[in-house]
């Protein structure tokens, strides 16, 4: 499964021996429907481990919703993002890892049966798998000691994290049977979503300062505008308009924090033709006028 190719991120992680990395995401005084993870794709598993916060993770057309203790799961190739639910801090952390980190396994006949179907995409687990069974929630002490690794840096640390990662999704691919022929039929008709609406993320990521209706976006997709923004929605858990607005406003973000152009510029670059419509949208998304931004 492909995606388009300015959406997807190419994380820096610990060594090419161990490929993984752990981040530690934190929003302070976040808002609702505030933006936290940004629309993306990479090669890479995710593991989102919410700590703090409430927060809505669209990943692969459905949304998941997650508290303190909750788990999401990205598979690879998995786009996904990621929205504040309540006002406050939001903290979470992202164990990010490439299959290739157990190819040492690919002799085990135990790990090629329950493990190696996972990691190469042939199945999937639950986005949230203690919400499909509830014992999962007892694996998730496991995620929590690869962040405690993580963070003392220890003597073999990624030895320990990659041992505590196979055996989490071991534990995992034991408690899931494979998907059923339904499961696929259905993972296969979203996939034709995703990829008709390719060419459309590509055009909106490059193209900011377009005037761009509805209307011409539900004709580059070849649907009807009502399917569109259902769809649209679906995909990306935001309204088209919305979308695009928030596409404008991280752009103008960026801008004024690396550039030294104007405010009215950055409007401008962005689609704004008028200053004091960007002010008011900008605060709308930000919390915060352009200009208390850049100071």
């Amino acid at each position: 499964m492909s995606y388009p190719k300015e959406l997807k991120e190419y994380p820096q992680l610990e060594e090419k021996t161990y490929p993984f990395r752990v981040f530690f995401n934190g929003c302070r005084d976040a808002r609702p429907e505030q933006n936290i993870l940004f629309l993306h794709w990479h090669e890479h598993f995710e593991i989102i481990v919410m700590q703090k916060g409430s927060a809505i993770f669209h990943v692969d057309s459905k949304p998941y919703h997650a508290s303190a203790g909750d788990v999401i799961i990205v598979p690879s190739g998995g786009l996904h993002v990621g929205y504040s639910l309540t006002s406050g801090d939001i903290d979470f952390v992202s164990i990010v890892f490439h299959a290739s980190l157990f190819k040492d396994r690919n002799q085990d006949s135990q790990h090629e049966q329950f493990v190696a179907p996972y990691l190469n995409n042939r199945y999937q687990f639950p986005v949230k798998p203690a919400d499909n069974l509830s014992a999962c929630a007892a694996y998730y002490t496991l995620l929590e000691s690869v962040i405690h690794e993580v963070q003392l840096k220890g003597p073999a640390f990624q030895l320990v994290v990659k041992n505590q990662l196979h055996l989490f999704f071991t534990l995992l691919a034991r408690s899931f049977p494979p998907q059923q022929v339904e499961g696929r039929q259905q993972s296969e008709r979203y996939s034709v979503n995703r990829e008709r609406f390719k060419p459309l993320l590509e055009y909106l990521d490059s193209h900011y300062d377009d005037k761009i209706s509805i209307e011409f976006a539900a004709k580059f997709v070849n649907l009807n505008p009502y399917h569109f923004c259902k769809t649209f929605k679906k995909l990306t858990g935001r309204t088209f308009i919305d979308y695009v607005n928030l596409c404008r406003v991280n752009e103008a973000e960026r801008l004024l924090l690396e550039t030294d152009a104007t405010i009215t510029e950055i409007a401008g670059k962005v689609g704004c033709d008028n200053p004091n419509y960007f002010t008011k949208l900008y605060k709308q998304y930000k919390g915060i006028t352009p200009s208390a931004a850049r100071k």
